[in-house]
């Protein structure tokens, strides 16, 4: 038997540069703080107060991770906008019932820990956060020695809001004749990316510091575009008229979340041309000579987040977002038949 004394450290796990990355990112997740907080990161737990002003508060949670765009993140050594990626997808899930995202939390899981890398991500989770108006109020950083290979690491999040239960929004009100417009996107988001790395990678041979010329950027900078927050601008929407419906376009594209906010005898029909494509989708539809249904049922298109209003209040609603500084189209309409989306 050896005489040399086993610490955690020799097995893997170097507590003390928990102990500094915690450290680290305190000042990026207090930016987040707002009086509402009553502990924050470093605890066991933290506090939030329900917010005043609700007659009637109803909790909405929401959790999910960004996929395997993390492996560009990797690839790349580029970490500071994953985390607004992380953010974006769980806050604009529970905002399609009109909540209010209150504070957030993530996990952080990794084989050995890169203080400086996971302190980039968490900054761009507290961005994310602030972007959404909602406080990094705490998360969990896991060193798993022999778990994840050298230089990867996982990510999830973790989302509570707020709505009143009069103005939780379901989709029952949808009806025949609704308007459905739709916010534009920022570019791919956080899904599909399994297919975008055969594409880009396996079938093209790019790396990520190749640039694209038809795209106009390096493949890095354009595979690591950071999600669109729909917070404020929806937010701001549902004060000023009745939103009957909100789908956020993630993975499924239109045709697999628009349905899931539709009444049953009631189907949405969307006219593809009404927006324009953006020009990363029809590269990879012709690259990668991906039948245009399949393109649909994978990727946003261009279309990040789905709004159904009356036909009266649909010029007005255009009108609130574009003054928010949202770029709208009318992409659709609700009508009559079997419960489901057609693309037209």
């Amino acid at each position: 038997m050896s005489d040399k004394k086993l610490t955690y450290k020799d097995a893997g796990v170097d507590i003390e540069a928990g102990d500094t990355l915690v450290e680290k990112i305190k000042p990026f997740a207090k930016k987040t703080f707002d009086k509402n907080v009553l502990a924050g990161i470093g605890g066991f737990g933290a506090g939030y107060l329900l917010p005043e002003g609700y007659k009637n508060p109803v909790l909405v949670s929401g959790t999910d991770g960004v996929g395997t765009k993390l492996k560009i993140a990797q690839m790349s050594n580029i970490h500071d906008t994953i985390g607004i990626d992380l953010v974006a997808m769980c806050v604009n899930d529970i905002l399609t019932v009109g909540a209010k995202p209150l504070f957030f939390l993530d996990y952080f899981a990794t084989g050995k820990l890169s203080v400086d890398v996971a302190a980039d991500v968490v900054k761009g989770i507290a961005k994310g956060c602030e972007m959404a108006g909602c406080a990094l109020i705490g998360g969990e950083t896991a060193e798993m020695p022999d778990f994840y290979p050298e230089g990867e690491y996982d990510l999830a999040g973790f989302v509570v809001g707020i709505v009143d239960r009069d103005k939780y929004i379901t989709g029952e009100k949808i009806e025949a004749g609704d308007k459905i417009l739709g916010i534009t996107s920022s570019g791919i988001h956080s899904n599909g990316y399994s297919l975008v790395r055969k594409l880009f990678f396996d079938i093209l041979g790019l790396s990520v510091h190749d640039t694209v010329e038809e795209l106009g950027g390096k493949v890095s900078d354009i595979l690591l575009t950071p999600t669109k927050i729909y917070v404020k601008p929806v937010l701001e929407l549902i004060s000023k008229v009745e939103v009957k419906g909100l789908a956020h376009i993630t993975g499924g594209g239109i045709p697999g979340n628009l349905v899931r906010i539709l009444p049953d005898g009631k189907k949405a029909v969307i006219k593809k041309d009404s927006w324009e494509i953006l020009p990363i989708f029809k590269f990879i539809q012709e690259k990668g000579n991906v039948p245009e249904d399949e393109m649909f049922k994978t990727f946003n298109m261009g279309i990040g987040m789905c709004v159904v209003v009356s036909p009266e209040v649909a010029d007005e609603a255009l009108s609130i977002l574009e003054a928010a500084g949202e770029k709208v189209f009318l992409i659709g309409e609700i009508e009559s038949g079997d419960r489901k989306v057609e693309i037209v």
